[in-house]
């Protein structure tokens, strides 16, 4: 009787489950393995275009770059986001609302004036390195931007937010008791941290590390703008390959690899996860 009952609502739910699926199919899958198809055939068919990362140093080097500043992004971000989440954790309401409100500001703004207010307080005769000499800290300006310093200072303050929210979700689920418990054992103050909280909110470091990660490996606008042409990744790459040069094929081969890339993330994170879940 209860299969009899549940048919038809299968079968409806296939029915409105259909038109999405087909929106999906023809919004992001076929433009993808088009875009797969391209990689292999322009200019030529064959694999030339792959083989590329191997002969092309100057290739290697533009995702060596990309893979190096997105992991010191998420390494920073991440650190800032935990200790962030913590101060959330146990600010009172009237504290937490102006929390909340200066981390999500930053999502408010363009990420291009972002990255443009970046430069006024990171270049040579900015704020930052004006301070630095009026103080005497400095005697003379530190290189601060149109290098790879600049891009990890402009990336890591649009990725901070998308660090903390996940890490502070993890905590609010934290049942207070445990760590009265633990204390309530004899464990002080850092050793319940460490053996309890911590590892509770490993999950939400991950999510946040994985979230962070994947949309690093793809930023444009911050580090065209701070790394003023001596910081390439792999994104503005991508972009001169396509609209500039014509070099469709080996412009695709890129967006492939990093697809490539973010998939394999995502699986070895959720193969972690499982494993680490059956091991609990």
């Amino acid at each position: 009787m209860m299969a009899a009952l549940r048919s038809p609502d299968i079968k409806i739910f296939t029915i409105f489950l259909l038109p999405s699926l087909a929106f999906v199919g023809v919004i992001f899958i076929y433009p993808v393995l088009r875009v797969l198809l391209i990689s292999v055939t322009d200019p030529q068919p064959g694999f030339a275009n792959y083989a590329l990362l191997v002969d092309n140093p100057a290739l290697r080097r533009v995702f060596i770059t990309t893979i190096r500043i997105a992991a010191l992004t998420t390494l920073v971000s991440v650190l800032l986001g935990y200790l962030l989440a913590w101060r959330m954790h146990v600010a009172r309401a009237a504290e937490l609302r102006i929390i909340v409100f200066c981390l999500m500001f930053p999502l408010w703004t363009s990420v291009l004036v972002r990255a443009f207010a970046w430069v006024a307080l990171l270049q040579n005769n900015g704020i930052v390195n004006s301070a630095l000499l009026a103080l005497g800290v400095v005697d003379r300006p530190l290189p601060m931007s149109r290098n790879e310093l600049g891009v990890l200072i402009g990336m890591v303050h649009v990725m901070v937010p998308y660090a903390t929210l996940p890490i502070y979700a993890a905590m609010k689920g934290i049942d207070p008791r445990l760590m009265q418990a633990a204390r309530s054992l004899g464990a002080t103050s850092w050793p319940a941290f460490w053996r309890v909280f911590l590892p509770l909110t490993l999950p939400g470091v991950g999510a946040g590390m994985i979230l962070v990660f994947i949309t690093s490996i793809g930023f444009y606008v911050t580090p065209i703008i701070l790394g003023g042409g001596k910081v390439v990744m792999i994104a503005e790459y991508i972009s001169v390959q396509i609209t500039e040069t014509l070099r469709w094929g080996l412009g695709s081969m890129l967006a492939t690899v990093l697809l490539a890339i973010v998939l394999l993330f995502v699986f070895a994170f959720r193969r972690l996860t499982v494993l680490r879940q059956g091991a609990a």
